[in-house]
């Protein structure tokens, strides 16, 4: 087998991202994925502002193509629903007007958009891009590089440096860079597909249903395509199991009984099976990186503690991982010091949002403090604002440095931020 600087593991879209990135840099790599696409993954399938930011940064040419596929939906907002049933909507763009604004965010399934990265992949002659390659085990070589084997103990290549983008069910994850999954940062979540669910938002907008008996849980629904819908409960692992919780019997309850979506899936279908996955969070700082192997996406556990969303962390993570991964090969050090720097990038452009978002999680643990964080943001435009730029591509660090914006956050504000300006600087930072 050729030797490669660069491998990366998993083609999802923190490593399809890392790949293209590298591409563009000029630096040759290995892209391996135990799959063919196109292929189905278990997610809630929703695409924030922040994805569309790092596609911009890939090639805009494909955040031009995105709003033209038959697959998505464009999402201009997000209802919360507190334990009191109280909504709260807030857009993604405060005041959009479909005819004339872009869309801030959209929901395609990760069939197609995961294949719609993967497509790009194919295109670039400096990435190999091999499908349906199982890497079973992983060994240090004597010169410090790697060799990866499939289970029959057959190697299927050798690198320098290897980006680990291959899930939360990584063996490399939990075996060489010494990952425990721990319930209290853990999320078990069920999704299913249905056709035919009332009541769905005319701007698209994104449900998360914060339901009193279910808490610490939440529910989502999130409308595709042609009238589908992405429905999906999840819950910390510790809670599932300090409560003896059935997710799947809880997840089938609420749609038969609770009384505002009882009669929204009466007569909605369901679409193929009610899968499980799991969600690694970015409640805790860990390690990203040591000698020889960089993690990125879920592989180094950065889910949104509060909201479950993974896909715009693992693009962000592809790309610092591009960067520092060929600056590593330009200066021959593969060290885990040296790559401590993508630890830094990374958390640098995520740990507030993280943090946030931590703050927001334990929430559902005081479901009349929730009441009245969303009796209070419903008429304090800070607060509603901040929860939209967990959705958007807008660097909470600037903000939360400012003592002016915790005033407005506990008090509300008279004057309304202008999202749109620090929208357009954002793409300046991290």
């Amino acid at each position: 087998m050729p030797f490669h600087d660069i491998c990366i593991l998993g083609a999802g879209p923190g490593g399809a991202t890392a790949a293209l990135h590298l591409a563009r840099a000029g630096q040759p790599c290995l892209l391996l994925d135990r799959a063919a696409f196109p292929r189905d993954k278990v997610c809630g399938d929703a695409l924030s502002g922040k994805v569309l930011a790092e596609l911009k940064r890939i090639d805009e040419t494909l955040l031009q193509r995105l709003p033209t596929l038959p697959w998505q939906v464009a999402s201009w907002g997000i209802d919360f629903f507190a334990p009191n049933g109280r909504r709260l909507s807030v857009p993604f763009t405060p005041g959009f007007n479909k005819a004339t604004n872009s869309a801030a965010g959209y929901v395609a399934k990760r069939l197609d958009f995961d294949n719609f990265l993967v497509e790009e992949v194919r295109r670039q002659p400096a990435i190999t891009f091999r499908e349906n390659v199982d890497v079973a085990h992983t060994e240090r070589t004597p010169t410090g590089g790697w060799r990866l084997t499939d289970k029959a103990g057959q190697e299927v290549a050798t690198c320098r440096l290897l980006l680990v983008a291959n899930g939360a069910q990584s063996a490399f994850v939990r075996q060489v860079a010494g990952h425990e999954l721990l319930p209290a940062h853990h999320c078990a979540g069920l999704r299913a597909y249905y056709e035919g669910v009332a009541g769905l938002s005319p701007d698209n907008f994104i449900e998360l249903h914060f339901i009193e008996d279910f808490l610490p849980g939440y529910l989502w629904v999130f409308p595709l395509p042609n009238g589908g819908a992405n429905v999906g409960v999840g819950m910390l692992s510790q809670a599932v199991a300090d409560k003896k919780i059935n997710l799947r019997q809880r997840f089938e309850e609420i749609l038969a009984t609770h009384p505002a979506l009882a009669p929204r899936f009466a007569q909605a279908q369901r679409q193929g099976p009610i899968r499980g996955f799991g969600l690694p969070l970015g409640s805790r700082h860990q390690s990203l990186s040591g000698a020889g192997y960089l993690l990125l996406g879920d592989a180094g556990s950065l889910i949104d503690p509060f909201t479950g969303e993974g896909i715009s962390h693992a693009m962000v993570s592809g790309r610092h991982a591009a960067n520092w991964a060929a600056q590593a090969v330009a200066k021959d050090d593969c060290s885990s010091e040296f790559l401590r720097n993508y630890d830094a990038a990374v958390y640098n452009r995520l740990g507030q949002e993280l943090r946030v978002s931590r703050m927001m999680q334990r929430l559902l643990d005081y479901p009349s403090l929730f009441n009245f964080v969303a009796n209070r943001a419903a008429n304090n435009p800070t607060l509603a604002e901040t929860l939209s730029m967990m959705f958007v591509d807008i660097d909470l660090r600037a903000r939360l440095k400012q003592p002016s914006f915790y005033l407005q956050l506990l008090f509300g504000g008279k004057k309304r931020t202008l999202l749109r300006a620090e929208q357009g600087s954002a793409s300046k930072r991290g």
